[in-house]
């Protein structure tokens, strides 16, 4: 293992090919400023400042030198994961080869994975389980301001899965298929760092389901992976939210209503199946709960969510933010309304797509 020169100064450095980097470099920029970055531009590069380090970009012709600075091993890693992700994403048509030197970059354990063991499994509702899983130096699960980890299923098909390592690239380096094992994304919703243990709810469902059918079979002493944390951070500062979710989403944004400042305003919309799945909710917060049931219409198929989403009046004289988190085409509806209809961009929205009913996928209904 390669030792960093000082654990207060961490830096790795890569050079990419790049001959298209313009044409992108503004995606980059936003997708990098969604995860808290402020970016700086200069005639030659530009700079990223996160709170837990600095990314640049040095431009040249058809080259691009990035370098990753930070002051701890989490935090080195969390912002090449970041800046080598941006890149690979918008900058396919360049094909980029990413390999990072300085310090720590011959390591091969990812920083971002743990194996967990199921602890104990409480049946919140007939269709929510709540599986407790341990886990050792769960520290940087409560960082980076992410809810949510990519959990690493076993399956029929591969019953003994070999877990990622870490690439050159700064990223995940998978085994192949026939031993790969099988990702989708939920959310944290407890985290107890000192005591070694995190919460995490799944919906039991019908149907080709890889986590749904782990959860149902799942037992103390079973283990599996898990990587994170994942996703764009949710700003907890806003005076006045409008959510929306359905019953993936329900553990995010129960987890929201929990943490966000007591005098925080605005309309929370939840659907679920019926009245056997509206939980009690900790809501120290003012903002206000509504619970929409579908009562016999198959989930997916009932619109009326994104509906009651989409005819709520934004103020202009606060601070404001929206979150909705649902099946894929009710999430596309209100991602268009917010932000072809009004307007809206990243920085005061955020619509995931979680399960899409015409597909298994990779998200919390997959």
């Amino acid at each position: 293992m390669q030792e960093p020169s000082s654990m207060t100064d961490l830096s790795s450095t890569a050079v990419v090919t790049l001959e298209h980097l313009p044409d992108y470099l503004d995606q980059i920029e936003d997708r990098l400023q969604s995860f808290r970055a402020t970016a700086t531009r200069r005639d030659d590069g530009i700079d990223f400042a996160f709170p837990f380090g600095q990314a640049s970009f040095e431009l040249t012709r058809g080259h691009v030198e990035i370098r990753a600075q930070a002051g701890e091993r989490d935090n080195l890693a969390r912002i090449k994961d970041l800046v080598a992700t941006a890149v690979q994403v918008y900058g396919k048509q360049d094909n980029p080869e990413i390999r990072w030197t300085g310090d720590l970059s011959t390591e091969t354990k990812l920083p971002q994975f743990r194996e967990m063991t199921v602890e104990q499994i409480f049946q919140l509702t007939p269709r929510m389980r709540r599986i407790r899983l341990c886990g050792q130096d769960l520290g940087r699960f409560a960082k980076f301001g992410g809810m949510h980890i990519r959990m690493l299923f076993p399956t029929d098909r591969v019953p003994q899965p070999v877990w990622p390592t870490l690439g050159a690239n700064g990223l995940a380096a998978w085994p192949p298929e026939n031993l790969k094992p099988t990702p989708r994304a939920y959310t944290i919703r407890h985290l107890n760092v000192e005591a070694g243990w995190m919460d995490v709810d799944f919906v039991i469902h019908p149907g080709d389901s890889v986590g749904s059918r782990w959860a149902e079979m799942a037992a103390p002493g079973a283990r599996v992976g898990i990587m994170g944390p994942v996703g764009r951070p949710v700003p907890l500062e806003a005076e006045w939210y409008l959510f929306g979710a359905d019953e993936t989403g329900l553990p995010a944004l129960s987890r929201m209503l929990e943490t966000l400042p007591e005098a925080t305003t605005g309309t929370a919309f939840i659907e679920v199946a019926d009245k056997d799945e509206v939980i009690d909710l900790d809501n120290r917060t003012r903002i206000e709960v509504r619970w929409i049931l579908r009562n016999g219409t198959l989930a997916g198929s009932d619109l009326r969510l994104a509906q009651a989403v989409a005819s709520v009046k934004w103020p202009s004289d606060i601070t404001r933010f929206g979150w909705f988190a649902a099946e894929a085409e009710a999430a596309s509806i209100i991602r268009n309304h917010w932000r072809k209809v009004l307007g809206l961009g990243r920085d005061e929205t955020l619509a995931a797509s979680y399960w899409d009913r015409m597909k298994a996928g990779p998200m919390a209904g997959g």
